[in-house]
């Protein structure tokens, strides 16, 4: 099966769910039978411009939201001798997020994959998707589409919620230039759960992490947190059990 077409597919079924839509209502408005659509997003089918416009439309989404597939990163060549690399973080084009959420006393995670501007050679965008699970167990995912902009120490995301535009979100991470495979950073915005401001300790990294109580421990702010950021004088609220 063609990849491209399946990534399509999957996006295609992704923004059909966050909008609550039925296979049978995104078949109706694009004028196709409830089959095809299910082909479209299983990757059977490879769309036509036309079609893939019109989804779309009816999904409320850009088209290069649908298309934003990244072929799989070739390894790096050997470096000359002299000559440095850009930190991995820089140069990676999927990233993996992960935070503590002390109101559902629950570890969190995300995967954001960044795509550069086909039409704007050096803009770079991102989408954010974050397991959430709602005060009575269920689990649901919860999207973010925006921009990436990079430094020599940090690079820094703006993300918007695909469902309520008002909640807005910043992630700043690290960009280390030693390599290693992962790198701490903060996540501020308004909370999808009850819009209320809220700010996370995050850590992300270049592979998957398992949800261990060791990694949890990692996410948690900890007492050298404390007596660095008492040291700037920074406010503080901890997100440890009292």
């Amino acid at each position: 099966m063609n990849e491209i077409s399946r990534h399509i597919g999957d996006k295609i079924r992704m923004y059909r769910k966050v909008r609550g839509m039925t296979l049978k209502q995104l078949a109706d408005i694009i004028h196709k039978s409830r089959a095809t659509v299910s082909k479209y997003e299983t990757g059977e089918i490879t769309l036509d411009v036309e079609t893939l416009f019109e989804i779309s439309q009816a999904l409320h989404v850009n088209l290069n939201q649908l298309t934003d597939y990244q072929p799989p990163l070739a390894l790096p060549e050997p470096l000359l001798p002299g000559v440095t690399r850009k930190s991995p973080f820089f140069e990676a084009r999927r990233l993996y997020f992960y935070f503590y959420d002390g109101r559902y006393k629950r570890l969190k995670d995300g995967i954001i994959d960044i795509y550069e501007q086909k039409e704007k050679p050096g803009d770079y965008e991102a989408s954010l998707s974050i397991s959430a699970v709602t005060p009575t167990g269920r689990s649901s995912e919860v999207y973010y589409s925006g921009k990436v902009i990079y430094s020599d120490m940090l690079i820094r995301f703006s993300f918007v919620n695909q469902c309520n535009t008002l909640e807005e979100d910043l992630l700043y991470i690290f960009n280390p230039l030693e390599i290693r495979d992962s790198t701490c950073g903060l996540l501020c915005g308004i909370s999808s759960a009850d819009l209320m401001p809220c700010a996370f300790k995050c850590l992300v990294s270049l592979t998957p992490r398992e949800h261990t109580d060791a990694f949890k421990e990692q996410l948690l702010i900890n007492k050298h947190d404390i007596r660095k950021w008492q040291k700037l004088n920074m406010f503080l609220v901890d997100n440890r059990e009292v």
